[in-house]
């Protein structure tokens, strides 16, 4: 691997020539581009909302936007805001699950009414980020991690096999060997590319597993392009599209998962100035990268995006390449805006059936959990932390199977005990604060 503290271009602030610098542009943006649009296909479907529909390509082209305009954020800066290093944001999984169970039951208003609150107060979180971080362990942030890879394991196996809607599983076709055809097409082809190519081909590869798979449920006949035809080439960016709805419980799990997305993005930062500089991030820079998120969040939200953070496995790319330069992720962040404002993209990815979506999210959110994993590698196993993991997981992922168990909670206190991710991270926080350490 290339020695990243001699590179040439350790410094943020340099930039290698154009001709080099837009194509690694686009790399980054190949790296993230599923994972981005995905958590609002998934919400999107959560809300109702048609499959293909003019809304649900709004919602995809709004993660492209502001995925951009976050990552301008970091990249460029504006004051304190900003990192101004090469950290590329996105969508985040991690508000999947309590997002999907907000929108399900009380609508999309009420989903991006918390994200924006919560984007606030992940914005003022920069200022004492620092003195956060002895709250977030490896032992919480890795079970965190973990409990939203399992939790949205089932989607990952019911959009492979149809539908996640009662009446996609109902439907004939659920579960049918053309389905897992197309799905498995796209999980084969991904950890092909992954493991036996290099550069950007490999960094592609889900991306590239769903194209593959998009083509071969074309050959099917499973591929509508009739919202691709009505779409127009330039849209117009909506405040506001479903309303502000204050819901406390909502904002309540939002912000709690604000919270672990903020010590992510922490080790994201620190992680890129080790991979591209070999030295560790500066109080600043870990600053203007939560203020960075927080304000991507709450303006993504004021317009219908979802929460954004910085992506990992951006963070990769840059250790792979040895280019620390900021202005190359500035160049993708352009392309994203782009895409962004281009509806016939976003019909394009909404005309994706949902096997091909099932494939590409089998790896994923199979990831997200593995990433979980790795993060506790670095815990010692005693029993007292072995004894946080089982209560706060069984509690945690238990309660969002079984919600009835739990059906006489009051509104607020029943949605964040059932919403997996809040309550396995409550649980495990006030465990560990409780619990002796082992001797």
């Amino acid at each position: 691997m290339t020695d990243m503290s001699t590179s040439i271009y350790a410094d943020p602030d340099e930039t290698p020539p154009l001709a080099q610098a837009v194509p690694l542009g686009l790399q980054h943006v190949l790296a993230m581009f599923a994972s981005n649009v995905t958590p609002s296909i998934i919400v999107a479907g959560a809300a109702g909302l048609a499959f293909g529909g003019a809304e649900q390509i709004y919602l995809i082209q709004m993660a492209m936007l502001f995925a951009g305009v976050a990552t301008l954020f970091q990249t460029v800066g504006i004051g304190p805001v900003g990192a101004r290093l090469p950290i590329m944001q996105g969508t985040s999984f991690a508000f999947v699950g309590v997002l999907a169970g907000v929108a399900a039951t009380q609508g999309m208003g009420v989903a991006l009414s918390a994200c924006i609150i919560a984007g606030g107060i992940h914005f003022v979180l920069g200022a004492f980020i620092k003195h956060l971080r002895w709250l977030f362990p490896p032992l919480i942030t890795g079970l965190v991690i973990l409990a939203i890879g399992l939790y949205l394991i089932p989607v990952a196996i019911k959009y492979a096999a149809g539908g996640a809607a009662p009446f996609q599983m109902e439907a004939e076709s659920f579960g049918s060997l053309m389905h897992w055809s197309v799905a498995l097409s796209v999980v084969i082809v991904a950890l092909i590319l992954k493991f036996f190519t290099k550069g950007t081909l490999s960094n592609a590869a889900i991306l590239i597993g769903l194209i593959a798979g998009y083509l071969l449920a074309l050959a099917f006949g499973m591929v509508n392009f009739s919202a691709v035809a009505n779409a127009s080439w330039i849209t117009s960016v909506t405040p506001l599209p479903y309303g502000f709805e204050f819901s406390l419980g909502a904002v309540i799990a939002v912000t709690l998962v604000s919270i672990v997305s903020a010590i992510e993005t922490v080790g994201d930062a620190s992680a890129t100035t080790k991979a591209g500089a070999g030295r560790e991030a500066t109080d600043a820079e870990i600053a203007g990268a939560t203020y960075a998120d927080g304000l991507g969040t709450a303006i993504a939200g004021v317009f219908g995006g979802l929460p954004n953070t910085s992506f990992s496995q951006n963070v990769g790319i840059v250790g792979m390449t040895g280019i620390m330069s900021r202005h190359v992720v500035t160049i993708g962040a352009l392309i994203l805006i782009l895409c962004g404002l281009a509806p016939k993209i976003g019909a394009v990815i909404a005309s994706m059936p949902l096997p091909v979506l099932g494939g590409g999210v089998i790896v994923m959110f199979g990831m997200v959990a593995a990433a979980g994993l790795n993060v506790l590698s670095e815990v010692d196993m005693n029993r007292r932390n072995m004894v946080i993991i089982a209560v706060s997981l069984t509690a945690g992922l238990g309660l969002n199977l079984v919600p009835s168990a739990v059906q006489y909670l009051p509104g607020v206190v029943g949605t964040l005990a059932t919403s997996a991710v809040a309550p396995t991270a409550l649980i495990a926080i006030t465990l560990n604060l409780a619990l002796p350490e082992e001797i």
